[in-house]
């Protein structure tokens, strides 16, 4: 095998031949659940976590993909283990899994409705994130709302994004390579586009939004639980724009580069301006988690053809 393979609807096929109609409701109304995952070493990092989240998801919308759990993760390794061996040594992957509940069914005529199930691969884009372990993130308080929970509940992972979208863009019109900070109805900052956010206060606290108003973030999770083996507890309250120009750090989290220092907030610096004393030392514990050095992967594979 020389080519990436793919997984669409019960067939393993060439990646590059995946094909899905335009009149699925994917794309007619954005109507998708999904999970990203990644590898380390080529195994799937917290598989299982992904996959009862994407379960969860799958039953908030009524979708059922007609593949249980263990279905679900023999696609999956035999996926990733067929792929990641295209890989130079050193290197990763990106999974990504998504089910739509079919064709729409007023574009579909009599045609039967089934559901799309799509597992497919990527090499991993490090270069989108490599240097800001050591430069940071900027963040911009955008005016684009967090989806109220009235819309779908804050749990539901989904590929309905066109907030995340238009929250960037104006991020980045405002300062070039700044991320979104989507505050909610009541002015509380929530989650920055595709990543959860932490606050350091001290050396020994991490502050975290209220559960229930972001996306559980496996990510997250992990760093969390990562902080409390390191002797830094976690609590949870509604923040404000204020507790983000006031933090000794921020942090980002997201499956893709796990976890990111933000040294910038509404063209402030945030702390010293510099990756903090906390980051570091979660960092650290990552790599020893997962056996490998995160930054130097990142920095290795980030120009690569």
């Amino acid at each position: 095998m020389t080519e990436p393979l793919a997984f669409l609807n019960g067939r393993f096929l060439p990646a590059a031949s995946v094909a899905i109609s335009p009149l699925d409701s994917g794309f007619v109304l954005g109507a998708a659940v999904a999970e990203q995952l990644r590898t380390f070493g080529g195994k799937l990092f917290r598989r299982d976590d992904h996959l009862a989240r994407l379960e969860r998801s799958l039953a908030l919308v009524g979708v059922d993909p007609g593949m249980d759990r263990r279905r679900f993760v023999e696609v999956a390794e035999e996926l990733v283990q067929r792929n990641h061996r295209l890989l130079a040594e050193g290197d990763d992957l990106g999974l990504s899994i998504f089910v739509t509940p079919g064709l729409y069914p007023s574009f579909a005529e009599r045609a039967a409705i089934e559901p799309t199930v799509c597992l497919h691969t990527y090499r991993l884009p490090f270069r989108f994130w490599a240097r800001k372990y050591r430069s940071g993130q900027a963040l911009v308080l955008t005016g684009v709302e967090q989806v109220s929970a009235s819309c779908w509940p804050a749990e539901l992972k989904c590929r309905s994004r066109m907030h995340y979208y238009l929250a960037d863009r104006d991020a980045g019109a405002r300062e070039p390579g700044a991320r979104a900070i989507l505050p909610d109805r009541d002015g509380h900052v929530t989650e920055a586009s595709t990543a959860n956010l932490l606050l350091c206060v001290g050396a020994e606290r991490l502050v975290a939004p209220p559960a229930g108003t972001v996306l559980p973030g496996i990510s997250a999770a992990t760093a969390t639980r990562l902080a409390a083996g390191l002797g830094i507890r976690t609590t949870h309250r509604a923040i404000g724009p204020d507790d983000l120009a006031r933090a000794d750090e921020v942090l980002l989290t997201s499956t893709p580069w796990c976890l990111l220092p933000v040294t910038r907030f509404e063209g402030c610096p945030v702390g010293e301006g510099v990756p903090g004393p906390v980051f570091r030392r979660l960092l650290a514990a990552w790599s020893d988690l997962v056996g490998l050095d995160i930054v130097a992967q990142a920095e290795r594979f980030a120009h690569r053809a």
